[in-house]
């Protein structure tokens, strides 16, 4: 299942749902979290639910975000969306981990809740890490659920959370001159290390500024560099750019076909290794084209 392009749409906004079931994104998200104000929570839990049950979404994945683990809305947003079409939801993010604790949490309710509803139906969790504390937990984290499938970045409120100074919405990506590097290089990196070691994807924050495609494509090749597999988008123009750097190339994918085709001949001839245009290809070239194969 392809996690390049997450469309996140606020849940209490109808209209936007259409359009985002109608869009290239891989996987649509629909918010109960910051984007919607308090006025309106109870109203985008109705509305999230009709939208799941009665649109097409052409196979599209649908996940939900609750509100953040122990206030008081998350216990409703897991309890009545999942009772009313929880059986139609892909993944669940959980806002705001900072540890085990919080996916535990999550984790029991939707075993009480499948378990009266008869839900048979498989359903993936997807913490995403926002403070020093998530990040610093980010392993116990990752192995904290069955259901993990991905580790997901809050750039917005890691970044107040931990007192960086604010220069723009729009995270990494941007020229950034005032830094000599990139700003989220280790804790992305750290994310990475935690999931990739319990077989879980991470997923980039968003990058703010929809109407800037190059800080986006700065934003999304930086992070990919990385080891990261996806990232959220917050408007439709944004999933062109996402999906297109989170796929192999054209290049990519026939130099590891062509990786792939000369170790298969080695391996008829009783060779133990090859080599491909004076490079030698060994196990670790192989893996890599494997694993570049599996993303088309």
């Amino acid at each position: 299942m392809k996690r390049r392009s997450i469309l996140s749409v606020p849940g209490h906004v109808a209209r936007m749902h259409q359009k985002a079931a109608a869009s290239d994104a891989d996987v649509v998200m629909l918010d109960l979290e910051d984007s919607v104000p308090v006025s309106e929570k109870e109203k985008a839990r109705r509305i999230v639910c009709d939208s799941i049950n009665s649109l097409d979404w052409k196979r599209k994945p649908v996940s939900v975000r609750i509100n953040q683990p122990g206030n008081r809305f998350s216990y409703k947003d897991i309890i009545e969306v999942l009772s009313v079409c929880g059986g139609k939801i892909n993944s669940i993010v959980i806002p705001k981990v900072s540890t085990p604790a919080d996916v535990h949490f999550v984790d029991r309710l939707i075993d009480s809740v499948f378990e009266e509803q008869n839900i048979r139906s498989e359903i993936f969790l997807e913490p995403s890490i926002e403070d020093p504390l998530g990040l610093e937990n980010a392993s116990k984290i990752a192995e904290a659920s069955p259901r993990n499938i991905s580790l997901v970045f809050g750039i917005a409120d890691f970044s107040s959370a931990i007192g960086a100074k604010f220069y723009s919405i729009s995270g990494h990506g941007e020229n950034e001159d005032f830094y000599p590097g990139h700003r989220w290089h280790f804790v992305l990196s750290s994310m990475v290390i935690a999931a990739k070691a319990r077989d879980l994807i991470v997923i980039d924050a968003p990058y703010g500024n929809f109407k800037d495609s190059e800080g986006l494509k700065r934003s999304a090749e930086l992070a990919a560099a990385l080891g990261v597999d996806g990232k959220w988008a917050i408007h439709p123009d944004q999933i062109g750019v996402i999906n297109a750097i989170f796929s192999p190339s054209t290049e990519e994918i026939e130099r590891a076909r062509q990786v792939i085709a000369a170790h298969n001949q080695a391996v008829a001839q009783g060779k133990g290794a090859t080599e491909l245009n004076g490079r030698m290809i060994d196990s670790a070239t192989i893996r890599l084209a494997e694993r570049t194969l599996k993303k088309i």
